[in-house]
């Protein structure tokens, strides 16, 4: 499954697409606004004695007789963090889903980004504890091969907060659900927006769920709780449903538009690299 030579290899392939495309980066630039010895220059302050003499801006010197600093921007390892539902609901969708996080996290380790995987249900649990490196492929692809559907209904909201409160510092945020969630989805994104993370959802879909084929008298099941209701479906209710699901879907991508939050959706039967390649093409984990 995510252990095999097979799908290694396609993950590789995509890792090279990356330093072609990205040049070997995800998103793994972050400047902090800490002053340091970085790159990029960012002010000037005055110099003191035991200030590196190097970063004398003796131009300055000449004009001002000022002895001033140059100051430059810290750039700091990043975390990307993976919220991957793993809900009742996934179950179609979960092998899927499973697959597109094990390979945005094997680039990720590729490139050198620290990478820790959450479950998220009625609450949220980790997956894959701080990992870093190339050594750590396999622990992270076994733990999303073992990792098991969960919970009696999708918490989205409270597993945001709870994120939001066990993770201080900002990093990057890939939330990978079908985001079909009884509360919503935009307090979440909110929550994580707030917190400063650099958030991207994916949403992954079943075809078989944006549309009813039933008719008549049935009694449906809720996959999740195993709440049952009866309903009299009839071609207007199909109707409804099919522009409710599309209202709802077009609905979150608008709300990561209004929150700077980069968006894709994919159906599970779609290769889990071409999904991966079209967010490389469109460069990478960003809004």
């Amino acid at each position: 499954m995510l252990t095999d030579p097979e799908f290694l290899k396609r993950l590789e392939t995509l890792f090279l697409l990356t330093r072609k495309v990205l040049g070997g980066s995800m998103r793994a630039d972050r400047r902090s606004m800490r002053k340091g010895s970085g790159i990029n220059f960012a002010d000037y302050a005055e110099y003191h004695p035991g200030d590196d003499y190097r970063h004398v801006d003796w131009n300055i010197y000449g004009r001002l007789e000022a002895l001033v600093v140059k100051l430059y921007e810290l750039e700091e390892d990043v975390t990307v963090h993976f919220l991957l539902d793993c809900s009742r609901s996934m179950e179609s969708k979960f092998l899927f889903a499973r697959q597109v996080v094990a390979a945005l996290a094997y680039i990720a380790l590729s490139c050198h980004d620290k990478v820790c995987i959450h479950s998220v249900a009625d609450t949220l649990s980790p997956l894959l504890r701080p990992a870093h490196g190339r050594g750590k492929v396999f622990p992270m692809l076994r733990s999303l091969e073992d990792a098991p559907l969960v919970g009696s209904t999708t918490d989205l909201t409270g597993c945001a907060r709870t994120f939001q409160q066990q993770v201080k510092r900002p990093g990057v945020c890939v939330l990978v659900s079908d985001f079909l969630v009884p509360d919503g989805y935009a307090e979440a994104i909110k929550l994580l927006r707030w917190a400063r993370h650099d958030v991207f959802c994916i949403q992954t879909l079943d075809r078989a769920e944006t549309g009813c084929n039933w008719k008549g008298d049935v009694e449906l099941e809720c996959i999740e709780s195993g709440a049952r209701r009866k309903v009299t479906i009839t071609a207007s209710e199909v109707a409804r449903y099919a522009d409710a699901v599309r209202e709802w879907n077009d609905g979150l991508k608008s709300e990561c538009a209004r929150r700077g939050v980069g968006f894709v959706q994919a159906y599970s039967e779609m290769p889990f690299d071409r999904v991966v390649e079209v967010i490389l093409r469109k460069g990478g984990l960003v809004a």
